[in-house]
C-alpha cells in the first residue's frame, strides 16, 4: 500500500494509554484537522477512532504511523502542541469528541464554531440554552420535523423557556413541533453541541457560561405513532428510514453527532 508521507506536521505520542485490553497513543497535527484526516485515511485507520481533535492509534500500529511521517514525541508535549494549534476540542473525561463544524452560518446572520460531543451525561444546566431529541420508534424509523426558521428538516428542539429543566424543554417542543407526547423518563443524554462565537459573527442567543445545546435521544414504543405540524402551513413531521434521514440531514453541521449517537457511521 502507498502512503503518502504527510505535507504538514503530525505528531504521535508513545503507546501508553491503557483502554480495551490493548495501549494506545495519540495521533495529532498541529496544523490542519483536514490534513489529519487525509493521512490517517491513507493508513487505512478508520474515522471511528477520530475523537474531535485526535486519532486514538493501537500500539501495533505505531511504527507503522512513524514510517509515514508522524513525528514522536511525549504525552505532555503532544497536549501542548494541540492546544497551541487551536484545534484542541475539550471535554470532560469520559466524553467522547466527534467533530468541530467550523464557521456555522445561522439564519439570524450569526456564525459560529460548534463542537460536536458524544457523552450520557447532562452539562450542568446553567450552561444549556436549548435542547434536541432523537426520537426513533419501535420499528427504527426516526421522527424530522420542518423548520420554517432554518429552511431544513431536523430533530424536534428548542430554546430553553424560564424554569425548564432541560429534559423539559426537549419534551415541551417535541410535543409542540409534532404532536408527540414522550415519555421525560425515557430521554435520555446523549451528547452536547457546544457554540463558540466568531469574530465578528454576532451576538447570537447563546452567550459565554450559556452556550451549550444537550442533546437526548429516546425510542418510543409504537410504529410510527400519529404525527401533526406546529401550524396549518408547515409541512406534517415524518417518520423516516436509515437512509431518507441521512438524505434530508447528511449535510447539517449537527449530523456527525446524531449519525454516531444514531449508530449510522
Amino acid at each position: 500500500m502507498h502512503v503518502r508521507v504527510a505535507r504538514v506536521t503530525l505528531w504521535i505520542d508513545p503507546p501508553v494509554w491503557p483502554a480495551h485490553d490493548r495501549l494506545w497513543s495519540h495521533l495529532i497535527s498541529d496544523t490542519s484537522l483536514e490534513e489529519l484526516h487525509e493521512f490517517a485515511a491513507g493508513l487505512g485507520i478508520p474515522r471511528r477512532g477520530f475523537e474531535g481533535d485526535h486519532y486514538d492509534i493501537p500500539a501495533e500500529r505505531y511504527a507503522d504511523v512513524v514510517a509515514a511521517g508522524a513525528r514522536e514525541t511525549t504525552g505532555r508535549d503532544l497536549l501542548a502542541r494541540l492546544a497551541a494549534s487551536g484545534l484542541r476540542l475539550p471535554k470532560r473525561k469520559g466524553d467522547r469528541g466527534i467533530e468541530r463544524a467550523a464557521g456555522v452560518r445561522f439564519p439570524d446572520g450569526t456564525s459560529a464554531d460548534v463542537d460536536l460531543v458524544a457523552s450520557v451525561r447532562e452539562m450542568p444546566h446553567e450552561r444549556v440554552f436549548a435542547s434536541m431529541v432523537l426520537v426513533t420508534d419501535a420499528a427504527g424509523s426516526h421522527l424530522l420535523t420542518w423548520s420554517e426558521r432554518r429552511r431544513e428538516w431536523s430533530s424536534c428542539g428548542g430554546w430553553r423557556e424560564a424554569g425548564e429543566t432541560p429534559v423539559e424543554t426537549a419534551v415541551r417542543e417535541t410535543a409542540e413541533e409534532s404532536g408527540l407526547v414522550l415519555d421525560p423518563a425515557s430521554v435520555r443524554p446523549r451528547g452536547y453541541e457546544r457554540f463558540r462565537r466568531l469574530p465578528g459573527g454576532g451576538p447570537g442567543l447563546w452567550v459565554q457560561g450559556r452556550d451549550v445545546l444537550q442533546v437526548y435521544s429516546t425510542t418510543v414504543p409504537e410504529v410510527a405513532p400519529p404525527l401533526r405540524a406546529e401550524s396549518p402551513d408547515d409541512p406534517v413531521p415524518e417518520w423516516v428510514d436509515d437512509t431518507e434521514l441521512l438524505r434530508r440531514c447528511g449535510a447539517a453541521f449537527w449530523w456527525p453527532l446524531a449519525a454516531y449517537v444514531l449508530d449510522l457511521t
